[in-house]
C-alpha cells in the first residue's frame, strides 16, 4: 500500500471510531475485533493490499509497541484505587509474579515436549506469551479513577505489573540461547535481572511519581496562579522514569506503572480529597464548564486526572494502528497445528491453571478466580517482547516460528476474549 492509501485507511478508521463511539460501545464484541477484521481483509490473507514481515520490521515494531505499552501502563497506574493497601493488592501481586512463573513453566513444557523446541526457546516463548495485555484489555480493566470493582482492579493491576515481571524470563530464555549473560549457575540473572531489575524499577517509579505530585502541588499553590501543562508533564514523567530505569538496568515497564500509581496516590493525599470522592478526579469532570456545577467547589486539579483523557486517546490510536498491522503480519501458512495448539493450550490450560494455583488460599472468591482465569488477554505486550527478542539476535528460523505462534495466539485471544467479554461480565455483575 502507498503512503496515501495508509493515511486514507487509518483516517477512515479513526473517523468511524470517533463518530460511532457510542454505537461501538453497545456492540457485543470489542473494537479490536473490528480493527483486526479490517487488517485481515486488506492483508495477505484476503486482498493482499499490504503485508508486514514481523521479523524484518522488528526494530520499528519494537518501538511502536514499546510506546503503546508505556502509555497504557501509566494510564492503568493512575486509575488504581486509593489508598494503597497490601490486602487489596495481594491477589494482583500473586497473579503478576507467581501465576506468571507458573504460566511460563507450563508453556515451556508444552513448547519443549510437544513442539520440540529447545529449552531456551521454550522459556522465551513462555515469557512472550505469559503477560496479560494492558492495551487491548480495556473492557475488563478499571475504567476510571476510583473504580473499586475487585475484578477490574485485579486484572488491571496484574496487567500493569506483569509486563515488567515477565522481562527476567525473557532474559533467561535469551541467555540459554546464548544471547544474554546469565553468570555462573545463573547468579547474574538471579541478582541483576530478577531481583535488582524489579526492585529498582519499583523504587524509581514510586520516587518519580511521588516527587512530581509534590512538585505539581507546590507550583499550583503559588500566588499568582502557576499553570501546569498536565498532558506534557504526564508524558515527561513516562519518558523520564523509563529512561532512568533502563539506564540503571531496571525494568522500565514496572517503573512507569508504579510512577502512575505513586503520582495519583500522592496527589490525592496532598489534595485531602475524601476517599469516597476520589473517583471524581477524572479529566472530564474537573474542567470548568463541564461536570462541575457552579455552586459546588471545584475538585483540585491534578496531573494524573487532567492528563488521563489524553493518554486514553493515545491508547485508542495505538490499539487501532497495531491491531491493523497485526492483520497484515499473518499469512495462511502461520495457521497450523503448532500455532493453534499453543493458543488453545495457553488459553484453556496454562492461564486457568496458573490463576487457580496463584490465587490458592487468597481472599478472592471462586467466581472472581474463574473470570480472571479466562480473561488473560494477550496482545501488544507479547508482540513487544517478541520484537525485543528478535532484535537481540534470535536466528531467523526460530524468530519466524516464534512470530507465527505469537501472532496466532494474539489473534485467537482478541477474537475469543472480545466475543465473550460482554456476556460473561454482564452475567458476573448480575449475579
Amino acid at each position: 500500500m502507498s503512503t496515501n492509501a495508509w493515511f486514507i485507511l487509518i483516517g477512515c478508521l479513526m473517523l468511524a471510531r470517533g463518530l460511532a463511539a457510542t454505537s461501538i460501545a453497545r456492540l457485543p464484541f470489542t473494537s479490536s475485533i473490528a480493527y483486526l477484521g479490517v487488517g485481515l481483509v486488506v492483508g495477505p490473507i484476503a486482498l493482499g493490499l499490504f503485508s508486514l514481515d514481523l521479523v524484518k520490521q522488528a526494530p520499528l515494531l519494537e518501538t511502536l509497541t514499546e510506546i503503546a505499552v508505556l502509555i497504557s501502563l501509566f494510564s492503568a497506574g493512575v486509575k488504581m484505587p486509593v489508598p494503597f493497601t497490601l490486602a487489596r493488592w495481594m491477589p494482583s501481586i500473586r497473579l503478576a509474579w507467581l501465576s506468571m512463573a507458573i504460566s511460563v513453566a507450563l508453556v515451556t513444557a508444552f513448547a519443549c515436549l510437544v513442539l520440540e523446541l529447545p529449552l531456551g526457546a521454550g522459556i522465551l516463548l513462555g515469557a512472550i506469551l505469559a503477560p496479560t495485555d494492558p492495551v487491548l484489555a480495556t473492557d475488563v480493566q478499571v475504567r476510571r479513577p476510583g473504580d473499586s470493582d475487585q475484578l477490574r482492579f485485579t486484572l488491571t493491576c496484574e496487567a500493569g505489573m506483569n509486563d515488567g515481571s515477565g522481562f527476567p524470563f525473557v532474559m533467561l530464555g535469551l541467555g540459554l540461547l546464548g544471547h544474554h549473560e546469565l553468570g555462573n549457575s545463573g547468579f547474574t540473572w538471579l541478582w541483576h535481572d530478577l531481583l535488582w531489575g524489579s526492585a529498582a524499577a519499583i523504587a524509581i517509579g514510586v520516587a518519580g511519581g511521588a516527587l512530581l505530585a509534590w512538585l505539581g502541588w507546590q507550583l499550583r499553590g503559588k500566588d499568582p496562579k502557576h499553570e501546569v501543562l498536565d498532558d506534557l508533564v504526564g508524558l515527561g514523567l513516562i519518558a523520564l522514569v523509563y529512561g532512568v530505569a533502563t539506564w540503571l538496568h531496571a525494568w522500565g515497564f514496572l517503573a512507569v506503572f508504579f510512577a502512575g500509581v505513586a503520582l495519583r496516590q500522592t496527589e490525592l493525599r496532598l489534595t485531602g480529597a475524601p476517599e469516597d470522592k476520589q473517583g471524581l478526579l477524572q479529566a472530564e469532570e474537573v474542567h470548568p464548564g463541564t461536570a462541575v456545577k457552579p455552586n459546588e467547589p471545584q475538585t483540585p486539579l491534578t496531573v494524573s486526572a487532567e492528563s488521563l483523557v489524553f493518554k486514553e486517546h493515545l491508547e485508542h490510536l495505538s490499539e487501532l494502528t497495531l491491531v491493523l498491522l497485526l492483520g497484515g503480519a499473518v499469512s495462511a501458512s502461520a495457521w497450523n497445528w503448532r500455532t493453534v495448539g499453543m493458543a488453545l493450550f495457553l488459553l484453556l490450560v496454562a492461564r486457568p491453571v496458573s490463576v487457580m494455583l496463584g490465587l490458592l488460599g487468597s481472599n478472592t472468591g471462586m467466581r472472581l478466580r474463574g473470570i480472571a482465569a479466562w480473561f488473560g488477554v494477550r496482545g501488544i505486550g507479547s508482540v513487544y517482547y517478541l520484537c525485543y527478542a528478535i532484535n537481540h539476535g534470535l536466528p531467523t528460523g526460530l524468530a519466524r516460528e516464534l512470530s507465527h505462534i505469537t501472532i496466532v495466539v494474539v489473534m485467537v485471544s482478541i477474537v475469543a476474549h472480545g466475543i465473550s467479554v460482554t456476556p460473561l461480565l454482564n452475567r458476573y455483575w448480575k449475579d
